[in-house]
């Protein structure tokens, strides 16, 4: 059985109330899941701190209190990690707006690979909001920026997540950069 079976089966066994499931898929899809966050976030630095092991980690604990999806799949597993990297940086972005605005909190005490000016950080933002304006006219497009963007996936990645051909996504992803640089604009 090969490691994308396992997966496939263990996520099968959490769909079907096996609640320890998910615990044993971690090992398996943790360095896979560490280097599309050390992806997204490469290149990026700044005044704070956020990391691909505390991005990774982050979505892991949305993963584990997510108990109504219906896994079916190695893809949808990766699918919806991509969704919850976003949700996890727009949630530390806006965290961090508010933070330096006078707001309560405290940013997230990691030090390694660190993301993030102010800038960059207004930016995953930016784009959250036109993501969503996307989905409304062309959710297929909108998904394959978030994976690309937000997953770190690559165009053949993708394509196997969606179920499209390669060809599609590069098609999706111009005409989602022309339409969110005239919405970023």
């Amino acid at each position: 059985m090969g490691q994308d079976t396992d997966i496939t089966a263990l996520l099968l066994d959490c769909a079907g109330g096996d609640q320890k499931a998910l615990d044993r898929i971690f090992p398996h899809v943790y360095e896979h899941l560490k280097d599309l966050a050390h992806a997204r976030l490469r290149g990026e630095r700044g005044d704070h701190t956020l990391n691909t092991t505390g991005l990774v980690h982050e979505a892991y604990l949305k993963l584990a209190g997510a108990n109504q999806i219906d896994w079916t799949d190695r893809d949808h597993f990766y699918a919806v990690a991509s969704r919850l990297m976003r949700r996890v940086l727009v949630n530390y972005a806006l965290a961090r707006n508010a933070l330096k605005r006078g707001g309560k909190g405290q940013p997230i005490p990691l030090d390694e690979d660190r993301v993030g000016e102010s800038e960059a950080l207004d930016r995953i933002i930016d784009l959250d909001h036109a993501l969503q304006e996307l989905e409304k006219t062309d959710i297929r497009a909108a998904d394959v920026v978030q994976h690309h963007y937000f997953g770190g996936f690559t165009v053949g990645e993708i394509a196997e997540i969606l179920h499209i051909s390669s060809r599609t996504v590069e098609r999706d992803l111009r005409f989602a950069r022309a339409w969110l640089a005239r919405a970023l604009k």
